[in-house]
């Protein structure tokens, strides 16, 4: 069995709180094992035989709406694919070191090439961002509650839901877990 990383949007934020335990069980319901959390912010590591992790994706989100009542979207990785994205250099090491924070969105799809570029052209002073593949690089060189960039503005450009992780969360989630990029593929 494989591991994935669940990454779930609207969890413990805008009044929809669930608990670890809850949101464990949630998952084990669904024949998932070895189910575990990370920190309490809709982050769920499992195992599975899955082959196909978009279908995956679309049952547990129909199952986490009926047993929460709220949509909650979800956005699976392998571990491998964690890895890689963690890993990849979105941003040159001296910015990244200078930098408030570094996030990356989760989608469930590679944004369309118009799209791409608006994201790029949230670029501010401030914002950095780099697209690549199903995720987005959000580097804030201040406090990310002092931008101006919006996650809801986002998410309309891109006309699809995303849901943002700091990027040490990821690290934290990689050496914990000990995922490893593919061999010979190349990061991110």
């Amino acid at each position: 069995m494989a591991r994935v990383v669940a990454f779930l949007r609207a969890i413990n934020v805008g009044g929809h709180t669930v608990t670890m335990a809850r949101l464990k069980a949630l998952f084990e319901a669904q024949g998932l094992g070895s189910v575990e959390t990370f920190i309490a912010s809709g982050n769920v590591i499992f195992e599975s035989r899955a082959t196909r992790l978009d279908r995956l994706e679309a049952t547990l989100a129909a199952h986490l709406e009926a047993e929460l009542g709220y949509g909650v979207a979800v956005f699976l990785r392998t571990g491998a694919e964690l890895a890689a994205i963690a890993s990849h250099p979105a941003f040159p090491p001296g910015e990244v070191r200078g930098a408030y924070a570094v996030h990356v969105a989760f989608l469930g799809a590679p944004p369309s090439r118009a799209a791409a570029r608006t994201v790029a052209g949230f670029t501010t002073a401030e914002d950095a961002f780099h697209v690549r593949g199903r995720e987005v690089y959000w580097l804030c060189r201040i406090r990310t509650s002092d931008s101006a960039f919006s996650n809801v503005r986002f998410e309309k450009v891109l006309g699809m839901p995303a849901t943002f992780r700091n990027r040490n969360t990821l690290d934290r989630i990689v050496a914990k877990y000990g995922f490893a990029a593919a061999p010979g593929r190349r990061p991110g």
